[in-house]
């Protein structure tokens, strides 16, 4: 096996690895949406749209991983992955003093930067021609 068919094969598990924990997460947003909305001080409408959310990006990016452009899949992965880093570490900082709004960032932040991220992986299907 050629070294590129290597390395686009680990791109593809990881592309499926980072959807599958999408669909993970969506789960326990859906299923424990009660108890977690309490423990984080959110709405429990919130985790629930989060979790939709989050579970139809996490299908597209599992479904959709051999049919798109592998670099801009995961140029869109980091920006995810990082917004995500970062909207933690804001939540956590908040919760740290005191602030009651740092369960709404982090869910918040899942609920757009999951919506935002597949809109993106489908403009970019629709721009290389693909369904």
């Amino acid at each position: 096996m050629a070294q590129t068919e290597v390395g686009t094969r680990r791109m593809a598990v990881g592309i499926v690895a980072d959807g599958a924990v999408k669909v993970v997460l969506a789960a326990v947003h859906l299923v424990a949406a009660d108890p977690l909305g309490r423990l984080l001080g959110v709405p429990v409408w919130l985790l629930i749209v989060s979790g939709v959310v989050l579970l139809a990006c996490g299908g597209t990016e599992i479904r959709y991983v051999h049919s798109r452009p592998m670099r801009t899949c995961l140029r869109l992965m980091v920006a995810y992955d990082s917004g995500w880093v970062v909207a933690t570490l804001a939540a956590v900082l908040m919760a740290s003093q005191g602030s009651s709004a740092g369960g709404e960032v982090w869910i918040g932040y899942q609920a757009i930067a999951s919506l935002a991220f597949a809109a993106l992986l489908a403009s970019a299907l629709r721009g290389a021609g693909r369904p």
